[in-house]
């Protein structure tokens, strides 16, 4: 049996801040939030709540895959800003939807977390346990964002991104596994109190970052017997564009297989994968066959990769 990724969506809130904006909150200007970060615009879910988005994206990731509610077997949602505490943001997803009495769950992996959520769905499925998943990732993290707080603020979007996994007995392609890990001695760097705002020591995930997204593409790759050179497009976290310039030059890669839309978005934390792999895919830019490597980090701190080969 194997895994496919059957359909992707996504959605972003209508209203957007450009730098100009921040500009005129705090101690900043268009040059330096640019040169730091790479960062132009991102959109922000004023009138938005989480599952709102995550609906949008999901409905449009089941309409691209072509299935309904009844063909969904389970529910994953990654996010770490849910409109409540309990009970789970995939719950509330899967009222909005109308499905079935089927698993549902959220994952907690920060940015990683469309990762996690994906090695959770597939394993599923590969066990007999689904035959149809939803994945989705969504991140309202605004909600946490201190305003006053210059080196943070200007950071982090909206938004979120979906996909449909679905099963079959056909041999080859599709996922093809997982890394996952986390380093919680190091989670003070980048955390979030209940009712709080973000907190980030940007310096030490920096290098966090720098260090551990290498390693978990080794260790992916080593286990699936493949090279970066193999992969069509890398996606990574969408962080900030020099952590991902830094991972580009340690392997050489041309600029066409490093998928970048932090300019446009920001940080949405776990939503920047599923949400960029939507764009390649309704872009048309993926064919059968291509090696599609995930790679990401986030507050735990967590880090992880996936490796699909795209088609069905």
């Amino acid at each position: 049996m194997r895994v496919y990724v059957a359909g992707t969506g996504r959605c972003l809130p209508p209203d957007v801040l450009t730098n100009a904006d921040f500009a005129r909150m705090v101690d900043t200007s268009d040059e330096w939030i640019v040169g730091h970060t790479g960062i132009r615009t991102r959109h922000i879910a004023r009138t938005m709540k989480n599952v709102d988005m995550a609906e949008a994206a999901a409905r449009a990731a089941m309409e691209n895959a072509g299935c309904t509610p009844a063909d969904i077997d389970m529910v994953v949602v990654s996010t770490v800003t849910p409109d409540r505490m309990y009970p789970a943001l995939a719950c509330d997803l899967q009222n909005r939807l109308d499905l079935p009495d089927v698993f549902c769950m959220d994952v907690s992996a920060a940015c990683s977390g469309f990762i996690y959520a994906v090695d959770v769905a597939a394993r599923r499925i590969l066990t007999g346990g689904a035959r149809t998943a939803l994945v989705v990732a969504s991140e309202k993290l605004t909600a946490t964002v201190d305003y006053t707080d210059r080196t943070t603020c200007i950071l982090f979007g909206d938004g979120a991104g979906a996909a449909v996994l679905r099963g079959d007995e056909k041999e080859g392609g599709g996922w093809l596994g997982s890394f996952l890990a986390a380093r919680g001695d190091d989670g003070a760097a980048l955390h979030c109190m209940p009712g709080g705002q973000l907190k980030m020591e940007g310096h030490e995930v920096f290098r966090f970052a720098v260090r551990v997204m290498p390693e978990a593409i080794e260790k992916l790759l080593g286990s699936t017997g493949h090279v970066i050179s193999d992969c069509k497009f890398v996606i990574p976290h969408q962080a900030n564009l020099r952590i991902i310039r830094a991972v580009q030059r340690r392997y050489a890669l041309p600029e066409e297989k490093v998928v970048v839309t932090v300019d446009r978005y920001g940080n949405m934390s776990s939503a920047c994968i599923p949400i960029a792999l939507d764009e390649l895919n309704q872009a048309g830019r993926l064919e059968p066959g291509d090696l599609l490597l995930m790679v990401g980090f986030g507050a735990g701190l967590t880090y992880g990769a996936a490796l699909f080969e795209w088609g069905e």
